[in-house]
């Protein structure tokens, strides 16, 4: 991954990675795990798994600050995203935001749209890792791992898909673009989800 910026854009607050939230604060004092590396393992297993992607559950509410998504226990993959950058950046952990260019469904005639998954920064390694926590069901199957990634699309390249390599400290432009434009998610899921990202 492309680190854009200094360490410490990784750890800042924003609009949208709002970790000054109380409720993401209270969050934030659950993950009491001995070390940095099993608090980067539970707050990605809780986000993944606490959290339900809002297409999985059929809930047409567009959530998109951290705060709201954790406040709803929903949102899509940018979303979540921005949740679980906020809740380790609040851990003082520095966290990205990445995307990929998938098949919207299982093939390329059928689109493409742009999927969020998350950057940490271990500093025990002195390396980033990837970490997708957009929730696993039949299918997909995203895991904590440090020496392979386990995302939950692994890349067809003879399907068009790709991986962007930049890491992001904010979450790209286009993608609050998209989720500011909708007030309905499902309108936004099956229509109106970006195809490309311009680096």
């Amino acid at each position: 991954m492309k680190q854009v910026s200094s360490l410490e854009a990784y750890l800042q607050a924003s609009e949208y990675i709002d970790y000054f939230d109380a409720q993401i604060q209270d969050a934030i004092l659950t993950f009491t795990e001995e070390t940095e590396i099993e608090r980067i393992k539970a707050a990605f297993e809780f986000v993944r798994d606490q959290i339900d992607h809002s297409f999985d559950i059929k809930n047409d509410e567009v959530t998109r600050k951290a705060s709201e998504v954790l406040n709803k226990r929903h949102g899509i993959c940018y979303a979540k995203s921005h949740l679980l950058a906020g809740i380790l950046r609040g851990m003082g952990i520095p966290s990205g935001i990445c995307y990929q260019r998938l098949t919207l469904f299982d093939k390329p005639e059928d689109g493409y749209c742009i999927h969020a998954l998350n950057t940490v920064y271990l500093k025990e390694y002195d390396r980033w890792i990837r970490l997708d926590g957009r929730g696993n069901k039949e299918g997909v199957n995203a895991q904590f791992s440090i020496d392979k990634e386990r995302l939950a699309f692994p890349i067809r390249e003879e399907y068009g898909e790709k991986d962007y390599e930049i890491n992001y400290d904010q979450p790209h432009p286009i993608i609050i673009q998209t989720l500011e434009a909708y007030s309905n998610g499902m309108e936004m899921y099956l229509g109106g989800l970006p195809e490309d990202l311009s680096e």
